[in-house]
């Protein structure tokens, strides 16, 4: 064999003898420890890590912002497994409460809460704790068992033990509280009436998108209960959506899923307290709006089928089932209360039934109640307002004195108001099958549900 082949071949020889020796190295420095060793190392980290903020941890958990929406919580931990906790979940309290926790070890390293505190709120499945028909049985979803994958700038990083409603495991995100988060807590808690809506605000929302060149418009619908929100386009043809998950914070909410508007992902919106709306802003003129507006978005022709002329169609108010109706306005109920106020202890509003086009009657309200009284019937005709799309309930007499229904006269005079009332058929049902019609006044924010019967 010539020298120079010899040559190639012992520098072949030498490269290979290199490469499977660096390979073993790398191979071993990336073994160098057991799984249960790596577990172990873990659970010293979680535990040290714990301990390092001085004023505790702040997580926003979202238990599935599918169909619920984000509860604040605070935690303090102590090295001897004791663990301070304050939440958002109701109005009752933001205050401190103390229990156990543990770092425990599995398949994986997971903080436990061990005996009750504010975030087993979340996983309570009792019958009163349901946020939602659909979640009868399954409470807010929430888990007390989070799996711990590691740090990311400053943040632990945990995934709920527990599944949501889409299958997924949702992620928790612990950034270190400040003093100020601990005091600002109860201001989370006021911020829930603004998202509702004062009863000095009108009645109709709408969510709002602007790229920077376009704006779309979508209704919106907040359930309080589950913090959750509803927003479907206006525009005709479009099924576009932007349902989204609320957390309050002490100026205004955080959403999940984020909001997408011109390829900008937007979460914060801020809270104005001059118009009542609440504001994302991005770049470059993007931002996303949940404002108030005067009147429907979507203004309906369902009142024709009650004008002068067309069949008899009765609606009822019946309060044993409809008082807690959601689309009932608070000023409605408002209302209610007061004349109920103004009877004896043992009679209330039993129904407040609206007749239309009964013959040979005609149109009326009749006002019913429980505990024996009498009903009080308001005759009326009616007009149609075509251009905003109302009828109105005009008076023609009543069936008693005025002595004898001036207790009425407040929820009466909503109704028969001048501006008229937007009607509109709902797709939703409640107990019952009967069709929903909701009666919204459209010279205040006084809104009835009532069945069709």
């Amino acid at each position: 064999m010539k020298i120079k082949n010899i040559f190639k071949y012992v520098v072949v020889a030498l490269l290979i003898v290199q490469l499977t020796a660096c390979t073993s190295t790398e191979v071993e420095q990336k073994f160098d420890k057991t799984p249960t060793e790596r577990l172990n190392a873990q659970k010293s980290e979680l535990q040290e890590v714990l301990l390092t903020s001085p004023d505790g941890w702040k997580a926003v958990y979202f238990t599935d912002d599918k169909q619920l929406g984000g509860f604040t919580h605070l935690f303090k931990f102590t090295p001897d497994g004791k663990v301070e906790m304050a939440s958002d979940f109701d109005a009752t309290t933001t205050s401190k409460f103390t229990s156990e926790y543990d770092i425990q070890l599995g398949s994986t390293v997971s903080l436990v809460f061990t005996t009750k505190n504010r975030i087993h709120l979340l996983s309570d499945s009792s019958p009163q704790s349901n946020p939602t028909p659909a979640l009868l049985g399954k409470g807010y979803l929430g888990d007390f068992q989070f799996l711990y994958y590691g740090q990311e700038n400053g943040q632990l990083i945990f995934k709920a033990n527990r599944t949501a409603g889409d299958g997924t495991s949702k992620e928790i995100r612990f950034v270190k509280a400040t003093a100020q988060d601990w005091t600002d807590l109860p201001k989370n808690i006021d911020m829930i009436a603004n998202v509702v809506g004062a009863n000095t605000r009108p009645l109709f929302r709408l969510f709002e998108t602007n790229d920077g060149t376009t704006t779309h418009q979508y209704d919106f619908t907040f359930a309080t209960r589950s913090r959750f929100a509803t927003a479907n386009s206006i525009e005709a043809g479009s099924t576009a959506t932007n349902n989204m998950g609320i957390a309050y914070t002490p100026t205004g909410i955080v959403v999940s899923p984020a909001v997408e508007v011109g390829g900008q992902k937007l979460t914060d919106f801020v809270y104005n307290s001059t118009d009542g709306s609440f504001t994302a802003t991005g770049t470059n003129g993007v931002s996303a709006s949940i404002k108030y507006s005067a009147k429907p978005l979507v203004l309906t022709d369902d009142y024709k089928n009650l004008v002068v002329g067309k069949p008899q169609m009765v609606f009822g108010y019946i309060a044993a089932n409809l008082y807690t109706a959601p689309t009932n306005s608070s000023y409605f109920k408002t209302l209610v209360d007061k004349v109920n106020a103004t009877l004896p202890a043992n009679q209330s509003i039993a129904r407040v039934q609206i007749v239309f086009n009964n013959v040979p009657n005609g149109t009326y309200i009749q006002y019913q109640f429980n505990g024996g009284k009498a009903q009080i019937v308001h005759w009326l005709t009616t007009t149609e307002d075509a251009v905003n799309k109302t009828i109105i309930l005009n008076d023609d007499g009543w069936n008693t004195t005025a002595a004898n229904y001036a207790f009425l006269k407040d929820i009466d005079n909503e109704l028969t108001n001048s501006k008229g009332l937007y009607v509109k058929k709902e797709t939703f049902r409640i107990t019952f099958s009967n069709t929903i019609y909701t009666f919204t006044s459209a010279a205040s924010n006084f809104r009835m549900t009532t069945y069709q019967l």
